[in-house]
């Protein structure tokens, strides 16, 4: 699908986190009642839907689901809870005894789980399928950054070029040796992170399972959207994108059927008050990446939506289009 033409750009007056920048504008100007109200004769059967709100790693996070039994809604969404925080115990950067951080600390792994072997090679992939714009290895470059401008006068310009030359030599995002015993990072002193597809990735993990629970009418919202068919008016979801100046305010609403949404933001998470230094990191420069203000995707999975999403905030217009020819079902919006 062809993306939409590019607002024009206005300065940064807000921040919100990156994942709530779609969830922000619908709570605040009225659209949340419109992924969770129904009317009509299938909605009254289950009205009002089933809720669980709580976070994902560090996100704000919800699942709505309609069932006539509401013991039994109860106990499915418990089952999603622990389903979220074992997959958070594994990949967490701060939870110390994740799968991730004892990876990031001894630079391998031994017995790692099917689902964190899964994870990492769906990112190698994604590091293939974008030319090394997708980049699990790029925490040398958060930490490098958080460190600068955590320092009392800290130069505005950034880090030192060869303190940057020094962390990109860290990263390489093939660099990975993955086998079901152990897995293993080939450079020294790497370190991953799966902040930019961990959410998606738990979103349609929970997708799963409700849909193996038989159910129908859902919305998961886990970083990322995904939605189980419509809503049971048989209208579809309704979700915001908020405008990165103004997070409270919906530039555009988005229907949503059996789908994903993803939105990646450089005012997301900045490290300083321009909003110049962010954590949207292009492994080739080691310096943010200042082409877009926002990118969201919809996809048909969450996983490939948060993927895409990130990837495409690295990358110029012109590329991230060529790049959105070899997907099918893909649409993205830049901003």
């Amino acid at each position: 699908m062809t993306p939409s033409m590019t607002p024009p750009v206005v300065s940064l007056t807000k921040s919100c986190t990156r994942r709530r920048a779609l969830r922000i504008v619908a709570g605040s100007i009225g659209m949340a009642a419109l992924p969770w109200s129904a009317h009509g004769r299938a909605a009254t059967e289950y009205s009002p839907p089933h809720r669980w709100e709580g976070k994902a790693l560090g996100a704000e996070g919800s699942i709505r689901l309609y069932h006539p039994d509401a013991a039994h809604a109860q106990t499915i969404l418990d089952r999603c809870v622990k389903e979220i925080d074992r997959l958070e115990s594994l990949f967490s950067l701060y939870r110390p005894n994740s799968e991730l951080c004892r990876l990031n600390r001894a630079g391998r792994l031994a017995a790692p789980s099917r689902d964190f072997i899964r994870l990492l090679n769906i990112a190698k992939e994604w590091h293939r399928h974008t030319a090394g714009a997708f980049d699990i290895s790029v925490q040398p470059l958060w930490e490098l950054y958080a460190r600068h401008f955590a320092t009392p006068d800290a130069n505005p310009t950034g880090p030192m070029p060869l303190d940057i030359a020094q962390a990109r030599r860290r990263i390489n995002g093939e660099a990975i040796h993955i086998t079901p015993k152990e897995i293993r990072l080939k450079k020294a002193d790497m370190a991953l992170t799966l902040n930019g597809i961990a959410q998606g990735y738990i979103t349609d993990r929970i997708t799963a399972l409700l849909k193996a629970q038989g159910l129908q009418h859902v919305l998961v919202e886990l970083g990322e959207f995904r939605a189980i068919e419509e809503r049971p008016d048989g209208t579809p979801w309704r979700i915001g994108i908020a405008n990165p100046d103004r997070p409270w305010q919906a530039l555009r609403t988005l229907p949503l059927r059996d789908g994903a949404i993803a939105t990646s933001g450089s005012y997301g998470l900045f490290f300083e008050p321009t909003g110049r230094h962010h954590h949207l990191f292009d492994p080739s420069t080691g310096r943010s990446a200042n082409h877009h203000r926002s990118v969201t995707v919809l996809a048909p999975d969450a996983t490939t939506a948060d993927a895409l999403s990130t990837a495409l905030s690295i990358l110029p217009r012109t590329d991230g289009e060529k790049l959105l020819r070899n997907f099918d079902g893909v649409e993205a919006i830049f901003y």
